[in-house]
């Protein structure tokens, strides 16, 4: 078994400089990412008591990343895109602070809190895309998603069992004849947060990473194949907004605690991180359309199980699905967007932020309307309903992405 893991080092080690400093600073913000995800959605919820506040919050955030990704697109004519990487990685931190001292949670302050968040998240995602873009190839992007989908599953193994453990056993304690509440250990969590970002900021700075050459980044027409792109980018939206505010709505439901959700988000995660592992270091880019109708078979199955049983045990089954079909549908989505760019980008001659920003602009749309339709069934049907059904008719919808990505696949081949 050493043996092995010096080998995967080495295999690691003969990488492009650029591209390991890249994955050493994503590996320090997957200990973040989790929280984010995760733990904000459920301080929400225990402040709230509303799933409605939850997927506003949401809203919000995404209205914030696409504007974040404009100004990003100006700032990038002015600064390096490892500066502006840096920004994000921070705010999202501070955003995170500024939300944990919340006095009052209503649906002003959560807007305004939403879109600070989205503005980080957005200056991160942009400039991440960029950065593994101009860092990598085609050969080497599955070995680069897996790697990274790797650490994120690990950290979603280790983060919420961790941070939820944690908030259930500081919160009642005594600290200098102070009693801390649970709104108190949620600050304690976002400072060791903000300390991880930290961090990775200072690995990042020993990459050199270079700036698109040319500045003009907004069109608005491109070729039909880019078009085909922002749809499946949509299309991934739409499951995505879902992903962040379902978890900790049900988990809060039918179980009833942080701890329980850091439990539940381990099971199934370390055989995950392997496989996806494994996956990126012997797959080649023919594979991705495999993978990535696996990932989606495994989500819809997950949440045809929920809404059937609608109990704790269907909501293991749901999150365990979601736990396998992350990592393996980004493992296979990032390369087949960035092989789009490449292409794309080169026959358009225009900047490859120009698709970037795009592509932001495909997910919103999608995020957009899969929160509306949760919204929507829950203010008007019922909250139950929204949480039975609406992940059902999100994952049959997302199984057109089969389809559509091997047509991309094969265009860009």
């Amino acid at each position: 078994m050493q043996s092995k893991i010096f080998k995967e080092f080495a295999f690691f080690r003969q990488q492009p400089h650029n591209m390991q400093i890249l994955l050493l600073t994503n590996m320090c913000y997957a200990f973040v990412l989790p929280v984010v995800e995760i733990f904000v959605g459920a301080y929400i919820m225990r402040n709230t008591n509303n799933p409605s506040y939850v997927a506003l919050y949401q809203l919000a955030m995404y209205i914030g990343i696409v504007v974040a990704s404009v100004i990003n697109g100006e700032l990038l004519k002015r600064f390096q895109v490892k500066h502006l990487y840096c920004f994000g990685i921070l705010v999202s931190g501070l955003s995170m602070f500024a939300m944990m001292g919340l006095r009052v949670v209503e649906i002003v302050e959560l807007f305004v809190a939403g879109l600070s968040m989205g503005v980080a998240s957005g200056f991160f995602w942009a400039n991440r895309y960029l950065l593994a873009l101009n860092s990598t190839t085609d050969s080497n992007r599955n070995y680069f998603f897996g790697l990274e989908s790797f650490f994120f599953s690990v950290c979603s193994i280790v983060v919420p069992i961790g941070v939820g453990g944690f908030l259930v056993w500081i919160a009642g304690s005594q600290w200098k004849g102070v009693e801390i509440d649970m709104n108190t250990a949620y600050q304690i969590v976002t400072l060791f947060v903000f300390v991880i970002t930290v961090l990775a900021c200072v690995i990042l700075f020993r990459g050199s990473f270079h700036n698109p050459d040319q500045k003009k980044y907004l069109y608005v027409k491109f070729e039909a194949v880019w078009n085909r792109m922002l749809l499946l980018a949509s299309l991934k939206g739409l499951v995505q907004g879902f992903l962040v505010t379902a978890p900790a709505i049900l988990v809060m439901y039918l179980l009833g605690g942080e701890g329980e959700l850091g439990v539940i988000q381990g099971v199934g995660g370390l055989l995950t991180a392997v496989i996806v592992y494994v996956l990126g270091r012997i797959s080649r880019p023919q594979h991705r359309i495999i993978i990535f109708s696996i990932g989606i078979i495994i989500f819809f199955i997950g949440t045809l199980v929920n809404g059937i049983l609608f109990s704790s045990v269907g909501v293991i089954v749901f999150i365990v699905c979601k736990v396998f079909f992350q990592p393996l549908h980004d493992l296979a989505y990032y390369p087949i967007m960035m092989r789009c760019i490449d292409v794309v980008s080169h026959k358009e001659g225009r900047n490859e932020y120009t698709y970037i920003m795009s592509h932001e602009v495909g997910l919103f749309l999608g995020r957009a309307l899969g929160l509306g339709l949760f919204i929507a069934l829950a203010w008007f049907v019922s909250e139950v309903f929204a949480l039975k059904y609406a992940l059902i008719i999100v994952s049959l919808i997302q199984i057109l992405s089969i389809p559509l990505a091997k047509y991309i696949i094969k265009v860009n081949h």
